[in-house]
């Protein structure tokens, strides 16, 4: 309930968005979507697995972070903007190099304040971006709030394929499928979707496309490169995890309590309740509890 509630009934009054679509360095295409009034200060927001920027929780976090003098940047991974991107390749967890691209990006427009907030998939891409650069993180980089993260690919993509959360991983799953057969239709030369309809599981999507598409030997070779789990000690700027305790998605090992214990940059909290980027609070600010904890933790000067 915490879950799917959110997910299907909340609606955000929001300033629309404003989008920009960059060039990547392979000639494909990331569409940005802004809110902006000349703020010194930007929060980039990084959605979940197949969301977009017009998500009620990117809408959500965005409102809450503009009301408080930020101007918003929510990206779309590609694929993920209502246009199917231009190469073979597509987004996938680990895909730090158009993070990357977007934080450049927001640095050139003269931006000397940005925070990263991150969703689920989009949470575990923002934190394997700062631990694997975090001797050349951008001095614009300030703080980092990652919500709902499936800290460890392998385990948590075996948790959602679980029975109870046969609606979650099917939707997904059905999703994605559909998005490799659109893609054939343009590039059938380079993507084989003979199997495709015998595909049941996540994991075995990414064993047949998003491991050999991206690089990667098998699907546990992709979760193992790009678990955050692996990265979470290298992570050199102030950090917030929020991972709720009964969130259905994450298994044990995203709960690492221990192994951050005296982190001086990572700080973990595993509230009870809260669901898979859930949080409802009821309140005059229309704010669920996750925005007024990450506008809290980016805005105290002590966090």
């Amino acid at each position: 309930m915490e879950t799917i509630l959110p997910a299907l009934l909340r609606r955000v009054k929001f300033i629309p968005y404003q989008r920009e679509r960059i060039t990547t360095p392979d000639d494909d295409f990331l569409d940005l979507d802004w809110v902006v009034n000349n703020r010194d200060r930007l929060v980039i927001i990084s959605h979940g697995l197949e969301g977009n920027s017009h998500k009620p929780y990117v809408r959500g976090m965005g409102k809450a972070f503009y009301e408080n003098n930020y101007d918003i940047l929510a990206w779309n991974y590609r694929g993920c903007s209502g246009e199917s991107n231009k190469q073979l390749r597509f987004y996938h967890s680990g895909a730090t190099d158009d993070l990357d691209l977007v934080v450049q990006h927001a640095i050139k427009k003269g931006y000397k304040h940005i925070d990263l907030v991150g969703f689920s998939l989009g949470g575990n891409i923002t934190l394997k971006f700062l631990g694997e650069n975090k001797n050349d993180v951008y001095p614009e980089m300030q703080k980092a709030v990652a919500i709902s993260v499936p800290l460890n690919l392998h385990s948590s993509c075996i948790k959602i394929s679980e029975p109870d959360n046969i609606i979650y991983s099917k939707r997904f799953l059905n999703n994605l499928k559909q998005k490799v057969s659109l893609k054939a239709k343009v590039m059938p030369d380079l993507l084989d979707t003979k199997g495709l309809n015998k595909i049941k599981t996540l994991m075995a999507f990414d064993d047949a496309y998003t491991a050999p598409i991206h690089g990667f030997k098998n699907a546990v070779d992709y979760y193992k490169k790009c678990s955050s789990l692996y990265f979470l000690k290298d992570i050199q700027t102030p950090t917030l995890i929020i991972n709720a305790l009964n969130d259905p998605f994450l298994a044990a090992d995203c709960y690492p309590i221990e192994k951050l214990y005296g982190h001086h940059y990572v700080t973990l909290e595993t509230p009870t309740y809260g669901g898979h980027v859930g949080f409802t609070a009821f309140n005059k600010q229309k704010m669920f509890w996750s925005e007024q904890r990450t506008l809290g933790f980016i805005t105290k000067t002590d966090s």
